[in-house]
């Protein structure tokens, strides 16, 4: 399901003295099947703009096509349940939303909400639970009784459950240490690729948009300043230190390596194995010296 915002603002609080701007002029098409991170600066609409990829938002003007639903900003929308259970948004720390009294339960709750019959939601809940790397003998449990890790992939396997054709992902690896993190961003990647997702990833991790993005949109005070695959966007290092943002360790160590030598490698390289081939033709030529 492809998914395309033409020229969307949105208003917090519009027509009132406390209006403020978050996103305007938003404008790009997340084709089916893609991998897209969304990076910026904290408070540079990110946020914002994931809610209207489900019409948790909807714009103040321009309009976001959906599938084949148009929302748009003129037009008050209704029925939007469809559409809630073909995206799925897996925000920041989502343990936090399980309530149920066993896990099982927590994750029959969306899909039965949405017509689901039991024996299929527990069915989807047995499949789920180990897709997200956890075993059956969970579903029995109380969610609450399991680490901070296990109840966000049962959080995880609850929005799964939806079948969803695009998956949301909020800051997913947030507060988790980095063997988590690579674990869970893992993780996603295989169900993207498995279950022919689209995915639309917010992240203040530039390694993580470097290494699992087909596409990256760059934020910047509620706009989007720049649009490209990894190689294109972090070929300009200088530009996004500007913007407050990061890089990639690699791209970090390229850039110094490129200043200390007065060289250009040739390329923007995303991985250590890239960079170690080129330094090593480098040097073999002579050209650092």
């Amino acid at each position: 399901m492809d998914i395309t915002l033409q020229q969307v603002e949105y208003k917090y609080q519009a027509n009132t003295p406390f209006e403020r701007m978050a996103i305007q002029n938003v404008d790009f098409s997340i084709p089916h099947g893609t991998f897209m991170a969304l990076i910026g600066h904290t408070g540079s609409g990110k946020s914002t703009l994931l809610q209207h990829l489900n019409a948790l938002l909807q714009p103040t003007k321009g309009r976001v096509i959906i599938g084949d639903r148009v929302i748009n900003a003129e037009k008050k929308e209704k029925k939007l349940r469809p559409i809630r259970q073909k995206v799925g948004i897996v925000f920041q720390f989502p343990e936090h939303q399980l309530f149920e009294e066993t896990v099982e339960k927590d994750i029959c709750f969306g899909p039965m909400n949405f017509g689901v019959s039991e024996e299929e939601a527990k069915a989807r809940a047995r499949k789920l639970i180990v897709d997200v790397g956890l075993t059956e003998d969970v579903l029995h449990k109380s969610p609450f009784d399991l680490s901070g890790g296990q109840m966000r992939r049962v959080a995880i396997a609850g929005v799964l459950a939806m079948e969803p054709e695009v998956l949301v992902l909020d800051e997913p690896a947030a507060g988790l240490d980095p063997r988590g993190r690579t674990e869970i961003m893992e993780m996603f990647h295989q169900l993207h690729k498995e279950k022919n997702l689209s995915t639309i990833l917010v992240t203040h991790s530039m390694d993580t948009a470097a290494k699992y993005a087909d596409e990256i949109v760059v934020m910047h005070k509620g706009q989007v300043r720049k649009q490209g695959k990894p190689r294109d966007i972090f070929s300009d290092p200088e530009e996004l230190l500007t913007l407050g943002l990061d890089i990639p360790d690699v791209v970090k160590f390229q850039y110094m390596f490129e200043k200390k030598f007065a060289k250009k490698i040739g390329k923007t390289c995303l991985t250590i194995e890239e960079l170690a081939e080129a330094i090593e033709k480098m040097m073999r030529h002579g050209e650092t010296s």
